[in-house]
Order: structure tokens, then sequence, then C-alpha cells
């Protein structure tokens, strides 16, 4: 008898939900992983645009960590951009069979390799003490960067399901130097469970050679998609990289 695959949990990025990992989820369910992705703490199409002020990087990888210890047995986790570093995060706190992290934000004390990187975390304060508050999407923007190789109609259809995000948790995140309570500090080495990092040849909102950072401090794989920008989880060749992270696991699980 062999053993059953283990369960996935998913965790979306910054504006998003559990929804954003709608195709991306149907490879791992079709390799027998029973997947679970939730919306965060106040991301619910429910839920009030208020419900994510003064949420932290750390109540969400509490809240996933949770969730890892729920499981049948411990899980992969998956996560995209913010919701990758949520993952690493919560991977500290929880007993977890692997990591997968598309495109994942930096932790404290990886810093930007890009001028891009710099203009969005001060642009952020243009709005005032957005640290406080609840950031309302820029669709335009995310369009622009984020899903910018996707068609117009599938653009528009990720744009309208967006939700105001947590300005504590970006200020966590992309102002992390001025955070002396370092939330999003990870320390070097993978911990107790292999990683994959990958990371879009063209992304500009975590360019490959901030991610190839970060896949450092975590002393994980890292792999470039060629080609590809920051929607890793949906743009055409996503099914590549779903692909690409379940050979991964299948050489991981042979190597425990």
């Amino acid at each position: 008898m062999t053993d059953a695959p283990a369960p996935v949990v998913m965790v979306h990025g910054a504006f998003c939900g559990g929804w954003a990992f709608e195709n991306f989820r149907q490879p791992f369910e079709a390799a027998g992983h029973q997947v679970t992705a939730p919306d965060l703490r106040g991301h619910g199409s429910q839920d009030s645009s208020s419900a994510v002020v003064g949420v932290s990087m750390a109540d969400y990888a509490r809240d996933i960590a949770r969730l890892c210890e729920e499981q049948a047995a411990p899980p992969i986790l998956v996560g995209h951009s913010m919701g990758g570093l949520a993952a690493a995060m919560a991977a500290r706190r929880a007993k977890v069979r692997a990591l997968v992290l598309l495109a994942p934000s930096a932790p404290w004390g990886v810093a930007g390799s890009s001028m891009e990187e710099a203009v969005t975390a001060m642009g952020l304060h243009l709005l005032g003490p957005f640290w406080a508050q609840s950031v309302t999407p820029d669709r335009g923007v995310m369009a622009t960067y984020s899903l910018d190789r996707m068609a117009k109609p599938d653009r528009d259809a990720v744009t309208a399901r967006l939700r105001p995000e947590s300005g504590r948790a970006l200020w966590e995140t992309l102002n992390w130097w001025l955070d002396p309570m370092m939330t999003t500090s990870l320390a070097f080495g993978r911990g107790d469970a292999p990683c994959l990092v990958l990371g879009g040849e063209r992304d500009v909102v975590h360019p490959p050679a901030t991610v190839r950072q970060t896949a450092g401090r975590l002393n994980a794989t890292f792999i470039e998609a060629p080609g590809m920008s920051h929607w890793l989880l949906g743009e055409p060749g996503w099914r590549e990289v779903a692909e690409i992270s379940l050979g991964w696991l299948e050489d991981a699980a042979a190597q425990a």
C-alpha cells in the first residue's frame, strides 16, 4: 500500500481570495491531492472593506499554520506573491511536508532589485497613514503589471473580484525596513521542509533577481519561468508551472 498524496493548502496573494487558484488547483487534484484554498482573514466576498484593517502578516501566518494543523497529515503549502511570504512564515509555525512559493514577496532583510519595487514601496505613502487603513486595489496597476500576459476578458474577470487589502500587512511586506518588530523575518535556511521557489522572467512586481534572493534566504530550489510575468497561477503557461511544481514535489518525496 502506498501513502495517499499529501493534502495541499494554497495561499493567495494581496487583494485576492482563494478563487485565484481555481485553475492552478486542478492538476494537483488530478494527481490525487486534496486541495484547500481559503480566503485569508477579511478577504471573503461578503467581508466589509474594513475587515482587513489592522491585520498583520503574522495574523495571516498564524491562520494558515492553524489550518495546516487541522489537515489529516502535514500538508504541502503553495503560496503566491504575498501569500508565498505568509506560507513561508506559517511553515515556521506548523509542520508541513513541503513548500512551493510562486513569485513570493520577500521576507524582512531581502532588498528589492529594481526601481519599480522601490517606487511601489514608497508610492503607498502617498495614501497617508495607509498602515492603519484598508487599501483599495488599483485595478489598472494590477492589469498592467500582474496580469499583463492575460487576454483582456481574463484580466477583467480577475480585477472584478479583487478585495481591499490590509495596509498594515502591505507595510510589513513592502516597507519591512521601517518595521521594528521584523514581522516578516525568516531565519536563514529552509526549516524542516524542502522548498521550491519559482519566479517569472518578466515579472516586475517581484523580479527574478529578488525572488532568487528569497530562495537563497530559504535555502530553496529556484526555477525561473521563461517568458512569464507575475500571475504564475493563471497566466498563459500556468499549467507548465503546476507540472514543474508537481514534478519537483515527486522528486522531493522520493528523496525524503
